[in-house]
């Protein structure tokens, strides 16, 4: 199985998703981007009512369904106030950091007027003028969008259709580097989506078909916590999240690996779906790193707040700096389609 080219696909599918703007609550371009390269590799695809994509792979046993859950939803901002100045103060979408996102580049989306260009910064920033600059401590109340237009009131800036409630996206600033290194903001969870889309071509290149019927949930809400709270189609026993792998102190997961949860904050995944996911990781060669993580949450927890009776687990390609700058490689996105594979015993 030459599983480069299908991990090179699906780094080619994450940077296309990389490129279209999709903060949490304005996601429909990249939602419609899914479907329709869900439906260019031969799958059934339609919008949930939420704005999110249901995914049919096939197979045979309607009883017994898995569903894989991905988000496209990212971190971003939303407008919260225009200053007497004519500058932004945003709210955040999502767990999105002030520190880490200084001097970002963003976009603001108005919802009647088109975009905007603007910068992300400290009230005062320059070090030549601001003697309290380096020990300020960073939050959304003194940070500000800078617009890159010409206006110095708030009624400038209302003029340009401007308002509270805009988004704010910030630039992911994508990179794929000649040691296969992937650099972006919102590889959670556009590196996930990926290589679902990279799973996807391999089935159809290798006329697979599922012993069970597999769907996937492409959600839009699971940065603000309800994403995967609803639409899981009839007969679905097991769900499983495919989201960021944790990298850090107290992880044994590195960027070139798959990496499978045991339990999060929110409590421990189901342990047969773990341990068929380790089998599977281990049939197909993956290197994998199984972990607990300390402070995450994912779509499949929702699902079941939210009532629905499914075993669930969690795995994801290896992130490093995860809601800030994050790194992966390709070596991971490998791993993870191996025990994807493996789990559906393709």
């Amino acid at each position: 199985m030459d599983y480069r080219k299908y991990t090179d696909f699906a780094v080619e599918q994450t940077l296309e998703l990389l490129r279209i703007d999709s903060p949490t609550s304005y996601t429909f371009e990249a939602a419609a981007a899914v479907k329709e390269a869900f439906e260019n590799l031969g799958y059934a695809a339609l919008f949930t009512n939420k704005g999110g994509v249901i995914v049919d792979f096939g197979g045979d046993d309607d009883s017994n369904a898995l569903l894989f859950e991905v988000h496209i939803d990212t971190l971003g901002g939303i407008v919260s106030g225009i200053l007497p100045d004519g500058r932004l103060r945003i709210n955040p979408l999502g767990g999105l950091s002030a520190n880490n996102t200084e001097s970002e580049n963003v976009r603001v989306i108005t919802k009647f007027d088109g975009s905007y260009e603007g910068t992300f910064q400290l009230h005062n920033p320059s070090t030549h003028v601001n003697k309290e600059n380096a020990a300020t401590v960073r939050t959304f109340d003194n940070m500000e969008v800078v617009l890159d237009e010409f206006t110095t009131t708030a009624e400038q800036t209302r003029d340009l259709g401007i308002e509270v409630g805009d988004i704010v996206c910030f630039d992911p600033r994508s990179v794929v580097t000649e040691k296969g290194y992937i650099k972006s903001r919102f590889l959670d969870d556009k590196l996930s989506c990926g290589i679902l889309l990279g799973l996807a071509k391999l089935m159809r290149d290798e006329h697979l078909t599922p012993s069970r019927r597999v769907y996937a949930h492409v959600t839009v809400y699971e940065e603000v916590g309800h994403g995967g709270s609803a639409s899981v189609p009839d007969g679905v026993t097991e769900a499983i999240s495919i989201d960021m792998g944790c990298v850090g102190d107290g992880i044994s997961c590195t960027e070139r690996q798959v990496s499978i949860c045991a339990k999060d904050s929110h409590g421990p995944y189901s342990y047969e779906v773990i341990k068929k996911l380790i089998s599977a990781a281990r049939s197909e060669g993956a290197d994998y790193a199984v972990d607990v993580y300390p402070k995450y949450g994912s779509d499949v927890e929702r699902t079941l707040y939210a009532g629905y009776d499914v075993r669930h687990g969690l795995l994801g390609a290896g992130v490093f700096a995860s809601h800030g700058y994050e790194r992966s490689h390709k070596d991971g996105v490998e791993n993870a389609l191996k025990t994807l594979k493996g789990y559906l015993g393709l």
